[in-house]
């Protein structure tokens, strides 16, 4: 029955936010001042990049919020589908990196707290593995000697 039940879930997955990806992902990043630059997304969105860390995030900042962000998505998508009602909702993301250029993530420690009611442990670790093992196209993006590790604190709403 449980796989029935993940079969189903994975399914009903693939019709929310999924089932509308664009398989070309397109951006434009355009040099301002210095080592400032501006990214633009296929819809518009901007995001500010610079080395110093005066005027934006640097590229290895927004690679850790896009980690977070694709995680989030995806768990709060699950979580919803499995009757979940998440009343809060945060990650912290904690990356190490390589001494020396190139300086690439070694490991990624993320830990996510969720506050809701109809939760459990079971349906959390269910929704973690699901955007791990199969969804999260930015986890899928990294390099394949990358370790990365979810740990979450479940707290019951009042």
């Amino acid at each position: 029955m449980e796989h029935k039940e993940s079969h189903e879930l994975d399914q009903e997955a693939l019709k929310g936010y999924k089932a509308n990806v664009s398989p070309v992902t397109k951006a434009m990043l355009h040099w301002d001042r210095e080592l400032i630059f501006t990214g633009r997304t296929m819809k518009g969105y901007e995001l500010e990049f610079d080395a110093q860390m005066e005027w934006g995030c640097i590229p290895t900042e927004s690679l850790l919020i896009s980690v977070a962000g694709c995680l989030a998505i995806d768990m709060v998508s699950f979580l919803t589908k499995m009757k979940g009602e998440l009343t809060e909702f945060k990650v912290d993301i904690k990356g190490d990196r390589n001494p020396t250029p190139p300086q690439f993530y070694k490991n990624i420690d993320i830990k996510v707290h969720i506050t809701g009611k109809n939760l459990n442990e079971k349906k959390v670790k269910r929704a973690i593995a699901l955007s791990q093992e199969k969804y999260c196209s930015v986890y899928h993006s990294l390099r394949k000697d990358l370790t990365v590790n979810v740990d979450y604190v479940l707290k019951e709403a009042e």
